[in-house]
């Protein structure tokens, strides 16, 4: 049994990553379920988080100041600049909570099959701040994939002759992995990147 509405709402949280039809059902019946004070919660919640939150002008991470809580914050070293793909990225890194430098968001990868070049992310933007900056390394964080791995060496070519010194995060078995579980590449990359004990 199905109405407009209903059909409509599970529409829309089935467009949402990571939300199947069946997820997208469930949660529309849950929300069917609620007081309706919590459902305009969560309908303001929604709005006013999209009317407020914008990217940082610097670095391209989430914000509802004119900068980010990391550009504006003066303990933060300037001279390393960490790259990653996506703003969400920056909170899985601020997590560890010993990374103390900048970053910058490029707000996606390379990928000629999609037809996303250079310069539809923010590659100019990051080579102008290391340009005019006191940028000493730069940290290449995108995700191990074929995008991340070719977004990376696309912004090594470019920074190297900045002088900037280009550094990429290794690659590997997790802490607790088991090698029977690991696939030939995480395997490979995890000799590549092998250090002195």
């Amino acid at each position: 049994m199905s109405t407009r509405s209903l059909e409509n709402l599970t529409a829309r949280l089935n467009r949402l990553p990571g939300i199947g039809i069946k997820t997208a059902q469930r949660l529309a019946y849950h929300i069917l379920a609620l007081p309706e004070e919590d459902v305009e919660g969560l309908s303001s919640a929604l709005l006013d988080a999209r009317r407020r939150i914008h990217y940082c002008p610097v670095c391209g991470n989430f914000t509802e100041e004119e900068l980010c809580d990391i550009c504006s914050d003066p303990k933060r070293d300037p001279s390393v600049i960490c790259v990653v793909k996506d703003a969400r990225d920056v909170s899985y890194l601020e997590r560890m909570r010993e990374y103390r430098g900048l970053y910058h968001v490029l707000g996606g990868t390379l990928s000629p099959m999609d037809g996303v070049g250079p310069e539809d992310i923010r590659i100019n933007e990051l080579i102008e701040r290391v340009r005019g900056g006191k940028a000493a390394e730069v940290i290449l964080a995108t995700n191990p994939d074929v995008e991340g791995e070719a977004t990376a060496s696309y912004i090594a070519k470019q920074l190297k002759p900045l002088g900037v010194k280009t550094t990429r995060i290794a690659h590997g078995i997790p802490i607790g992995g088991n090698l029977e579980f690991v696939d030939e590449i995480t395997l490979f990359k995890a000799i590549e990147n092998r250090r002195e004990v």
